[in-house]
Parts: C-alpha cells; sequence; structure tokens
C-alpha cells in the first residue's frame, strides 16, 4: 500500500487536484474566506468533494452522533432539518486533532475550515472524506435525541456498484453528481458522516486485530454455502458488504469475535465514516452481537494409492522466531486437514532469524522445525528441497528473504536431485530417454530475468512416481500492493501491480511450453500464490496456449476462493496443470481465511491425480 500522507499535506493535495480537475468552479478557494448560514448538506454537497473545499464556515449547527478519542480524533455531527435531497449528507465529520470535548448528544455551531483529506495519501487513489478542520466548536445544549438514522437495507442498497470515470478527469467519479438511486458508491458516499443503521446481517470478513468485521446487508448476493460473498469478475462488485467498527474502545469493551456466516445481530447504528483500509465503514456507537453459527475447519479427503496428491500452502512468513504454537498448527493442518499430501508447496517461508537483516539467507531451521512437527503431529518424515535467495532481493518482509519450498514424503514419492541449482542459474528442459527433464533440480525459472526484480523466483523440482515424472513448479508472484481499492475515485481501478504479474506469467507459460515441446504429454503441475483471480489476465498468460489449466475452475463458482479481503472471498492461491493431466480431483480446503483465528491467511489447495 502506500505510505499516508501527513494530513495537513493530504487535504492540500486533494484541494489542488479538486482545481485541477474544474470541480470548483466558480468558488473561491482562500481559507480566509468566510460564508455564512452553511448548513452540513451545503458542505457535503451533491459530488464526492465539498463546493466549499478550501473555504472557511461558521457556526453550521447540528447534533453529535459520534465520538472518536482514538486514532484520528474528533466528533461526527448531523443535522436534524434536511434539505430533502437524498444526494447531499446531513452528517459531517469535524477533525479536532486532540481528544474532542462534546458528548453524543450535544447540539453545536461549528465553525472552521472545510477540507477534503485522502485516507492513505493521495497516491492512493482512495476518494476523499469531507470534514471540517481547526474547528471552533459551541455547544449550545446537551441531552438531545440523536437524529434518526438512515436504515442501509438489501433494497435501499442498488445493484450497480459505481458509475465509469470521467475520462476528462483522468478516470474520476468525483466530480459527477451522485445517483444514489442507481450506483452503490454513490449511495455510501450520499451518507458519509450521517447516522446510519443496519439490522441483523452476515458476516463475511472475519473480526481482525483491528476490530474490524465485514457484514453484508444483501444475503443472497454471490452467497456460498459457508456464508462468504464470493467475487466472481471485475464487473459483478458486491454491492451489500459494508465495514463495522466499533467507537467504543477496546480498553472498555473488547471487540467481538466473529467468522464468516456468523450474524452480527440485532442493532447496529453510529456515523459512517470512510477510512483507508475498505473504505465506508460502519463506526458503530451501538454494536450487535455476534451469533456463532458453527463454522468449521474442511478437511480433505486422503489419495488414494495411486494418487499423487500435491498441495500448496502460504504460511505467511513462518521463521525460528515464531512460537511454536504457530508450528504445531500449521503442522496439524498438514496432517489432519490436507491429509498429508505427497508433495507440499510452501510459500513464504523465511530465513533463519526471520526479519533480521544480517546477511542470513539459510532457511534450514525453518524448515525443520516445521518438519519435525509435522511427525510429532502423526505425519510424514518430510523430506525438502529448496534455493536460498541472495539477501535482500525477493522482496517480502524485509530481512525475512522469504521463498518458495518443496516438502514431499519419500516414502510415497521420490525427487530427483540434479546438481548446481543456486539463486541465479536457471534451469533449463533437456530431453532424457525420450522423457522431459530438468537440468537443475530443484531449480530456479529465468532467475535473471527482470520480470522476477525483487520477487521471488520459482522454483522447479522434478519428482517420481510409480514411475512417471511429475516437474513442479511452486511460485509466488508479486503482491498486489500499490493498486487502487475498489472504492477508489478512480473506476476502473488502477491495477498498476498487474504488469509484473503479468511478465512473471508469461516467464512461466514459456518454460511450460519449453516442456511440452520436448515430451508432450508431460505431467506439470504449477502452484502456489499466483496474488492474482481465476479471471484474470494473469491466469491468462499463464494458461495462453493451452499450456495449462487452471484447476480451481473446476470448482462450482460459489466454492471459488483461498482468501478473504474486505469482505469479499477471492482467488489467489492456484493449481494449474498441463494438457496431459485430465482427470483430477481439486479442493480448495477452508481453513484459514474466514475465521478470526488464523494460523495464516491463505487456505492451502490440494490436486490428486494419477500420473
Amino acid at each position: 500500500m502506500a505510505s499516508s500522507l501527513p494530513r495537513t499535506a493530504a487535504v492540500s493535495a486533494v484541494v489542488a487536484a479538486a482545481l485541477a480537475g474544474g470541480l470548483l468552479a466558480g468558488a473561491s478557494t482562500s481559507a480566509a474566506d468566510t460564508t455564512d448560514t452553511v448548513r452540513i448538506h451545503d458542505v457535503q454537497g451533491s459530488t464526492r468533494v465539498s463546493p466549499l473545499v478550501g473555504q472557511r464556515v461558521t457556526d453550521v449547527p447540528g447534533v453529535v452522533t459520534g465520538v472518536r478519542d482514538h486514532g484520528s480524533r474528533g466528533f461526527w455531527f448531523q443535522d436534524p432539518r434536511g434539505d430533502g435531497d437524498a444526494a447531499t449528507s446531513e452528517g459531517l465529520f469535524v477533525f479536532t486533532g486532540s481528544k474532542p470535548t462534546v458528548a453524543v448528544g450535544d447540539a453545536v455551531t461549528v465553525s472552521g475550515t472545510v477540507t477534503e483529506y485522502v485516507p492513505g495519501g493521495v497516491a492512493s487513489g482512495n476518494q476523499s472524506l469531507t470534514q471540517i478542520s481547526k474547528p471552533t466548536v459551541t455547544v449550545v445544549s446537551s441531552g438531545n435525541p440523536v437524529p434518526a438514522p438512515v436504515t442501509v437495507t438489501a433494497r435501499s442498497v442498488p445493484d450497480a456498484y459505481t458509475p465509469a470515470g470521467d475520462p476528462a478527469n483522468g478516470g474520476s467519479i468525483n466530480g459527477l453528481p451522485l445517483r444514489p438511486d442507481r450506483y452503490a458508491l454513490d449511495y455510501y458516499e450520499s451518507l458519509e458522516g450521517a447516522n446510519v443503521r443496519i439490522g441483523s446481517s452476515r458476516v463475511v470478513g472475519p473480526s481482525t486485530e483491528h476490530a474490524e468485521l465485514w457484514v453484508t446487508v444483501k444475503p443472497r448476493e454471490n452467497a456460498n454455502h459457508r456464508g462468504g460473498t464470493v467475487y466472481g469478475s471485475y464487473t459483478s462488485q458486491n454491492t451489500g458488504r459494508l465495514k463495522v467498527q466499533s467507537l467504543v474502545p477496546l480498553a472498555q469493551q473488547p471487540f467481538p469475535t466473529a467468522n464468516v456466516g456468523d450474524v452480527l445481530a440485532g442493532v447496529t447504528e453510529g456515523p459512517l465514516d470512510f477510512n483507508q483500509h475498505g473504505g465506508y465503514t460502519l463506526t458503530a456507537r451501538t454494536l450487535g452481537t455476534v451469533q456463532d453459527r458453527g463454522l468449521v475447519r474442511e478437511k480433505t479427503r486422503a489419495q488414494h494409492h495411486g494418487e499423487l496428491a500435491v498441495a500448496t500452502y502460504n504460511v505467511e512468513n513462518l521463521d525460528p522466531t515464531d512460537p511454536q504454537e504457530k508450528f504445531d498448527a500449521l503442522a496439524r493442518a498438514v496432517v489432519d486437514n490436507l491429509a498429508s499430501p505427497d508433495v507440499l508447496a510452501l510459500e513464504e517461508i523465511q530465513d533463519d532469524n526471520g526479519a533480521k537483516s544480517d546477511g542470513t539467507v539459510t532457511a534450514g531451521e525453518t524448515l525443520k522445525r516445521f518438519t519435525d512437527a509435522i511427525v510429532a503431529a502423526g505425519g510424514p518424515a518430510y523430506a525438502w528441497r529448496s534455493i536460498d535467495p541472495q539477501d535482500g532481493k525477493d522482496g517480502g518482509q524485509p530481512g525475512g528473504n522469504i521463498r518458495q519450498a518443496f516438502l514431499f514424503n519419500p516414502a510415497r514419492v521420490s525427487f530427483t536431485d540434479r546438481a548446481g541449482g543456486d539463486a541465479t542459474t536457471a534451469t533449463e528442459v533437456v530431453k532424457e530417454r525420450g522423457k522431459a527433464a530438468l537440468t537443475l533440480s530443484p531449480g530456479r525459472i529465468d532467475p535473471a530475468n527482470a520480470a522476477w526484480e525483487n520477487s521471488r523466483k520459482p522454483l522447479a523440482g522434478e519428482f517420481t512416481f510409480r514411475g512417471r515424472t511429475v516437474i513442479v513448479v511452486a511460485n509466488h508472484f508479486g503482491s498486489k500492493g500499490g493498486d487502487e481499492s475498489i472504492v477508489g475515485h478512480r473506476q476502473p481501478p488502477n491495477r498498476s501491480s498487474e504488469a509484473q504479474r503479468h511478465q512473471q506469467a508469461r516467464v512461466v507459460n514459456a518454460f511450460v511450453k519449453d516442456v511440452l515441446a520436448v515430451q508432450r504429454n508431460a505431467d506439470v503441475v504449477v502452484l502456489g500464490d499466483i496474488n492474482d483471480f481465476e479471471f484474470s489476465d494473469t491466469t491468462a498468460a499463464l494458461t495462453d496456449g493451452g499450456a495449462l489449466h487452471a484447476a480451481i475452475t473446476s470448482l462450482p463458482c460459489s466454492e471459488r476462493y483461498s482468501y478473504v479481503f474486505q469482505g469479499n472471498s477471492q482467488v489467489l492461491d492456484q493449481i494449474l496443470t498441463s494438457p496431459g493431466i485430465r482427470h483430477f480431483s481439486y479442493d480448495s480446503v477452508h481453513i484459514n481465511a474466514e475465521f478470526a483465528d488464523q494460523n495464516s491467511d491463505h487456505d492451502p489447495q490440494v490436486l490428486r491425480f494419477r500420473p
């Protein structure tokens, strides 16, 4: 993600951007200017950027609906006397910067400067939050009723997600008139800062250490049998998702633990905020209670005697500084939930001292602790193969030197060692006794290619199962960091990180084509954290020319996911197969992503087939 700018810098930048885009035509921009008899809906206006941005307003009246004395400190207030225009919000945030001195129910007047704050900084592409900064606040009376909330329901939220951005303004929707009856993002924006309420709603994103969870107000929208909301394409956004946070500090009231499929029951009510991680957020003054719907972790079936089971698992920066409990939990998952696959490709194995930058690149201790924990959990004595990266060259957590590794059960499968593989030498494909073989095993695929700059290089290995060679390629493509949010002001958002993944996919695709040119019916399995969707151009580049097939597409659409991000159940981890693998069994084993208690943020994937 882009780093946050200072709040004042972000405000100044968005004002400049608004001016450049012609959003303030006819309006003065001097902060010294004063606009009299202004009400909240005048400040909010009918677009995403206030028509009064940069101006000083005086004695804007309203009733306090929420107070936040941690993080971005301030309060929300609302005008009980609306203008009847559905496009103009009657609520507004006042940024105080220090602990507010008002209470819910206070009738106040606020003077200050109208600003547009971009959470995450202007470079993030996020929408801005309209607010009053440097305020002078006068309490007129206390104990007043809070203005009645707007109830957000399945019927009130439009099915269409967003209008297309204005090409004349860089694809931004900032200057477009709000259409809250037509677009979901416009609907939520028309309620920015207002007091809103939801009734009992299904949880679609588990609670996190940041005291947040995601619900949907549209229970039928792309739902699956485990309670999630599946993200199936760039043009079928899940409009009913809404983030919920508590206004009550954790020290006063612990945030409830919730898994996907649970229900946030009763009334949840408070101001609608816009923040960096997820956008529109109900900051709950009143929080419902979580009803546990008993979601259980899945267990895949064991492979039959003649089946080879190949799996991928992102173990989230595993290193020896992690507590033994993490190693043990991951090991139990391998044994109990993944049924001890024959070959297991691991992503995010860190070096032997974790995120410490001292030149260490070996990961033998990390892998030994993990394989020992698997034995202790009743699993096989896995052997492993990996290649140490160059220090600081493969991205990930600084100092961690993450890499892929193969675990394999030598009682079921053998590894063909071909010496010479290292961080910078490429493995090639040759013909050996009429079959495709690797010159280096384990070996890296084209590690000097610019596609792998500051990113993990693919690890290729040659395995033998029941006399049949299987070439396995473990991957961890570049992350989505730096992409604009789906709630950003540019629509469609800029997904800049795709460019590198497209290059990476083409390199891997070319390697598989080299294998198939030598042996048309070769068994090749490409797997790992692809960091992209099954419908993405990255997957299209991997499968180009029929070299590979995305095995997850064999599942019903509602079951295609390995990760839950901001309430969207989506695909990041994949297993792809060469044409010679005609029949297989595929399972996305849901043991992490839907749960508040996670051993990793990814769900592992398992493929079983007969080579």
